[in-house]
C-alpha cells in the first residue's frame, strides 16, 4: 500500500505541490462542458485546505506537445475552478514565474500553474531530472490525485515524487487504488468481467490478466466478431482483425482450461448503414448477411448478459457492446448497465473502467449508481492489465 494524505502529520504553513488530472472538454466560447474531473479533486483539496496547507496544483489540457500555445491554456479552467470552490484559485502563468506567486500564498489558499505540457521536459523520455528540480523549489511535499495520468512516466506525475518527500496519494487516486484492487485481487464472488470494445488487439492484456480472476467473462462489442471468425461464423462487413484469429482461439481454451464461463452475444443488431438510417435489424450472431455490420447485443444476448450479471457479486467493466454513441444502437450497452445497477443495488460491488464505458455509464445513468466509476481511462486499462503504474510506484510505501 501507499502513504495518501491522511498519513502526514502537521502541514500547517507547508507548500503542496499536488498533480491533478484537470483535463476537461472546453467548448468553444472555453466554457467548462463537464466538470467531472474537477469534482473528483474537490476532497483532496478541501483535506489540505482546511489543514492549513498552501496548494499548488499542476495538470495538463489537451496536447500542447512542449510548446506555450494559448489554445491549451488553464486559465478559463481556474476561474471555473473558482466557482467550484468559492474563491479566487491563484493562477501562475509559468514555472519560471512561479516562485513570487507560490511566496505569496497564504495557508489553505490555492494556486494553479499553468499548463505543465507546455515544457517539453514534462513528457520527455530520458532520465534528466532539471525539470524535475525546477518544479521541486516550490512545494515542500508531493501530492499525487491524477489517476487519469498516473500510467505516464511524466516529470510531474512520476519524477516529481523522487525528489519531494514525503510523496503521497490523493484521496480520489487512493480511491481509484483500493476500488480496482479490491475488484482484482480480493473480489467476493462470482466475479463477472464485461469486456468489449472494438478490437481484440487493445484488449489482449486485459482479457490475459483477468482469465486469471474472474468466474464469467462477457465479451462484447466489436471485438466479439473476431472470436465468431475464428468458430467459422459469418460476420458480414463486422469489424474483424484477421490476425487476432489465433488469439481469440487461445483465449477460449484459457477460458476453458481455468474454468471460466465465457459469455458471449448469440444474437446481434445489424444495420447496412453506420448513420442508423438504413436497415436495421436482428440476425444470429453467426449469420450475418453480406452488405451488414454488426453494432449492438441482440434482445437474446441482452437477457442473457443480464442474467449473469445480476447473479454476480463484483462486477468489472471495460468497454461497451455495441456503438452506443448512436441511440439507435445503445440499446445493448443500455441493458447492460442497468443490469450492473441492479446487481449494485442488491450488494454487488460494480466498478466501471475505462473512457468508453465511463461515458456510457455517465450517458445512462448516475456515478453513485455504481461503487466506482474510474477517472482513468488508459490508466485504469493498464491497471486492469496488471501493468505497475509509474506515477503510483513514485509514492512512498506505507
Amino acid at each position: 500500500m501507499k502513504k495518501s494524505i491522511k498519513d502526514l502529520g502537521d502541514i500547517k504553513g507547508k507548500r503542496a505541490l499536488v498533480r491533478v488530472d484537470i483535463n476537461v472538454p472546453l467548448d468553444e466560447n472555453k466554457n467548462v462542458t463537464d466538470d467531472t474531473r474537477i469534482q473528483a479533486i474537490v476532497p483532496t483539496v478541501n483535506y489540505l485546505k482546511e489543514r492549513g496547507a498552501k496548494i499548488i496544483l499542476m495538470a495538463h489540457l489537451g496536447r500542447p506537445k512542449g510548446e506555450k500555445n494559448p489554445e491549451f491554456t488553464l486559465a478559463p479552467v481556474a476561474k471555473y475552478m473558482a466557482k467550484v470552490f468559492g474563491e479566487e484559485i491563484v493562477f501562475i502563468p509559468s514555472v519560471e514565474e512561479a516562485a513570487p506567486y507560490v511566496e505569496k500564498l497564504a495557508d489553505g489558499q490555492i494556486a494553479l500553474l499553468e499548463n505543465i505540457r507546455y515544457y517539453k521536459a514534462e513528457e520527455a523520455k530520458d532520465d534528466d531530472m532539471t525539470f524535475a528540480e525546477e518544479l521541486a523549489k516550490l512545494g515542500d511535499f508531493y501530492v499525487n490525485d491524477a489517476f487519469g495520468a498516473a500510467h505516464r512516466n511524466h516529470t510531474s506525475t512520476a519524477k516529481l515524487a523522487k525528489i519531494v518527500k514525503p510523496a503521497v496519494s490523493g484521496l480520489l487516486m487512493e480511491k481509484e487504488i483500493r476500488c480496482l484492487s479490491q475488484a482484482l485481487d480480493n473480489p467476493t464472488r462470482p466475479f463477472t468481467a464485461i469486456v468489449g470494445g472494438a478490437k481484440v488487439s487493445s484488449k489482449i492484456g486485459v482479457l490475459e490478466n483477468l482469465l486469471d480472476k474472474v468466474d464469467n467473462m462477457i465479451i462484447g462489442g466489436g471485438m466479439a466478431y473476431t472470436f465468431v471468425k475464428a468458430n467459422g461464423g459469418k460476420i458480414g462487413n463486422s469489424i474483424c482483425e484477421d490476425d487476432q484469429i489465433e488469439t481469440a482461439k487461445a483465449i477460449e481454451a484459457k477460458a476453458a482450461a481455468k474454468g471460466v464461463k465465457l459469455v458471449m452475444a448469440t444474437d446481434v443488431l445489424v444495420t447496412d448503414d453506420f448513420s442508423g438510417n438504413g436497415t436495421n435489424k436482428f440476425v444470429k450472431i453467426n449469420e450475418i448477411p453480406d452488405g451488414f455490420e454488426g453494432v449492438d447485443a441482440g434482445e437474446e444476448s441482452r437477457k442473457a448478459f443480464a442474467e449473469v450479471i445480476k447473479s454476480s457479486k463484483t462486477i468489472l467493466m471495460n468497454g461497451p457492446v455495441g456503438a452506443f454513441e448512436n441511440p439507435k444502437f445503445a440499446e445493448g450497452t443500455k441493458a447492460v448497465l442497468a443490469a450492473v445497477v441492479e446487481a449494485t443495488k442488491n450488494g454487488a460491488t460494480s466498478v466501471i473502467g475505462g473512457g468508453d464505458s465511463v461515458s456510457a455509464a455517465k450517458k445512462f445513468f448516475k456515478a453513485e449508481d455504481f461503487t466506482h466509476v474510474s477517472t482513468g481511462g488508459g490508466a485504469s486499462l493498464e491497471f486492469i492489465e496488471g501493468k505497475v503504474l509509474p506515477g503510483v510506484a513514485a509514492l512512498d510505501d506505507k
